[in-house]
């Protein structure tokens, strides 16, 4: 069985040399290093590694930005952050990035290894403290797409209508002529769409018209 190739990604020499001991130590082959996220972009797309681990903070350009770039790219290699960092922020931003993996830099050798390990095949293992985080954050993200949605079946008939003509780009003037009303009564009816679904621009009515289905 050929040995996991890794690319180490971290603008600290002292912190590449000492991951490049543990892997190799482990039966693992490292087959390049860079120092900031724009060599990891590069390096990438021209090296065959099955996992990449990845900093988040770096110099020219920052971890997370990287890996975005190399997922977009489609470039081999299945991403795993390698971080200092425990704050939210940069665990929700690292997976709606690409990444397969969250792991601190002050955690056990062994867990690095089996984190490389489920990688390689596609699965993710994070510790219970980021699981945690992450899963309070899907149910913030689904509490609140229940709330919008509930917004929304309090909407009228009319409503809906006067909300599928403004997701058509057309003016109060129009709408006015399509549904036969006057133009102050879509005023009114804009008026309460804006307060019944909490927002307060047509864009943004727009939107919610094309994930409710009432426009192609």
């Amino acid at each position: 069985m050929e040995p996991i190739s890794i690319l180490i990604v971290d603008d600290h020499t002292l912190m590449r040399q000492g991951l490049r001991r543990i892997l190799e130590e482990a039966g693992m082959k490292v087959v390049g290093e860079a120092e900031n996220g724009k060599q990891a972009v590069e390096l990438a797309g021209s090296l065959d590694s099955d996992v990449i681990l990845m900093d988040i903070q770096m110099p020219e350009m920052d971890g997370i930005e990287a890996t975005r770039k190399i997922k977009e790219a489609d470039s081999e290699g299945t991403v795993v952050m390698l971080t200092m960092h425990e704050e939210e922020q940069f665990l929700f931003e690292a997976i709606k990035a690409g990444a397969i993996g969250y792991l601190l830099k002050s955690r056990a050798p062994q867990e690095l290894i089996q984190v490389i390990k489920a990688a390689k095949d596609g699965l993710s293992l994070l510790q219970p403290s980021m699981a945690s985080k992450l899963l309070h954050e899907f149910s913030n993200i689904q509490k609140h797409e229940d709330e919008k949605a509930k917004h929304y079946e309090a909407l009228t008939s009319r409503e809906k209508e006067v909300l599928a003509c403004i997701a058509k780009a057309m003016s109060n003037k129009e709408i006015a002529a399509q549904l036969f009303i006057s133009d102050k009564t879509v005023k009114n009816h804009l008026s309460h769409i804006f307060r019944k679904l909490h927002i307060n621009d047509r864009t943004s009515a727009a939107l919610m018209a094309v994930k409710e289905g009432l426009v192609d």
